[in-house]
This record gives C-alpha cells, sequence and structure tokens, in this order.
C-alpha cells in the first residue's frame, strides 16, 4: 500500500505524493502536497514517466494531482491513492486496478473500457462522459457518486455498492448485478435493460427513488408512453 507521509510544509496536513528517485523508483521518503511542490510540473512529470515506463505501478500517491491528455492502457495499479485527482482525457482500457483509492476524484472524458478493477473504491467521485463498458468491476465501492451520460454496459458489478449514487442519463444495459447495492440511490434517465436487476439489492422506501427498477423498465420507452 502507499505511504501516508505528512506534507513537509511547516503547518500542512495534507500527504504528501510520491517521489520519484534518482534512480526512477518511488521513495518512501517524506516529501510535499502538491500545494507546496517547489515546482509542481516536475514533480508531476516524473510521476507521469513513471507510470509510462512501468506496466505495474504499485504504492503511488498522487493525492490532488490534476492528470490530463495521458494513455494509461493496459496498466496495473496496485494500492495506490488517486483521491481527489482531476482526470480529464485518460484512457484507462484494459487498466487492472487492485486495492486503490480514487475517493472523491472527478473524471471527465475518461475510458476505463474493458477494465479490470476489484477491491477498489470510488466513493464520493463525480463522472462525467466516462466509459466503464464490458468491464469486471467487483468488490468495489462506488457509494455517492455523481454519474452524469456514463456508461457501465456489459459489466459484471457483482457485489459492487452504489448506495446514495446519483445516475443521471447513465446506463447499466446488461449487467451482472448480483448483490449490487443500490440502496438510497437517485437515478434519471437510466436503462437496466436486459440486465439481472432482481438479484440487485435497492430498499424502494428510501433516497426519493426515480423510476422503476423493474428489469423491463427503459425510461426512453417510458417516457414515450407518458407524452
Amino acid at each position: 500500500m502507499y505511504a501516508l507521509n505528512p506534507c513537509m510544509h511547516p503547518g500542512c496536513r495534507q500527504n504528501a505524493i510520491s517521489t520519484i528517485d534518482e534512480n526512477g523508483n518511488i521513495s518512501e521518503e517524506p516529501g510535499y502536497c502538491p500545494t507546496h511542490q517547489e515546482d509542481l510540473t516536475v514533480a508531476l512529470g516524473k510521476i507521469l514517466d513513471y507510470i509510462r515506463t512501468h506496466d505495474k505501478v504499485v504504492g503511488l500517491n498522487v493525492q490532488g494531482l490534476t492528470i490530463t491528455d495521458i494513455d494509461f492502457t493496459k496498466k496495473k495499479f496496485y494500492g495506490c491513492n488517486m483521491q481527489h485527482c482531476v482526470f480529464s482525457n485518460v484512457n484507462f482500457a484494459e487498466a487492472r486496478a487492485r486495492m486503490c483509492v480514487f475517493n472523491f476524484s472527478t473524471f471527465t472524458d475518461c475510458y476505463p473500457i474493458r477494465s479490470n478493477i476489484q477491491f477498489s473504491s470510488y466513493a464520493g467521485c463525480k463522472f462525467v462522459h466516462t466509459l466503464f463498458t464490458d468491464s469486471d468491476l467487483i468488490h468495489n465501492n462506488f457509494n455517492g457518486i455523481t454519474a452524469y451520460q456514463c456508461s457501465f454496459d456489459n459489466s459484471d458489478l457483482y457485489n459492487t455498492r452504489f448506495i446514495k449514487a446519483i445516475l443521471i442519463n447513465t446506463s447499466l444495459k446488461n449487467c451482472n448485478l448480483k448483490k449490487t447495492v443500490f440502496y438510497d440511490s437517485m437515478r434519471d434517465g437510466v436503462s437496466f435493460k436486459l440486465s439481472n436487476t432482481r438479484e440487485a439489492l435497492i430498499d424502494r422506501n428510501k433516497g426519493g427513488l426515480m423510476g422503476d427498477f423493474d428489469e423491463r423498465f427503459d425510461y426512453e420507452e417510458d417516457k414515450a408512453r407518458k407524452l
């Protein structure tokens, strides 16, 4: 797992991001958070170069960084801290993640398609135009997320939690929803077509749910009938 080194700047309570030593390895030495880096551009460049040159990334801490326009295709992340990050136009296609933490990060125009992510947390994240299509997303935490115009189509969501999630114009077609938890979630314009919704876990009496959760429900068809 990643090291939780406090920022060395006096009075700062943030965690330091990983530093890359002269041998090109992740250092466990104390460092600085993004705010107090002497040159954040240089520090970020070294981290991204490390990811580019390693197929397997273990224990990396990039908390609070902004990462844009990069290709992480087929990269493997183990025990990494990516909380409070901003990801824009990042390709995570066929990536693998285990025991990683992305809590409260923002993903815009990102593509973790055909990814394999397990035992990881995206709690409180915001997803806009992000595609998890054709992925294995098992035993993960998506509690409290907001997803707008995203797709989880053709994915295995076994035992993954969407408690208090807000899903808007988002598709979960042909997904495995066995033991997937949607307690207190809110959904508008969401399709579960061909998904096994009867095996999902939901409490209809809480959360102000919008729409039906029946496996036959299709938002667009229902709206057309009402018109």
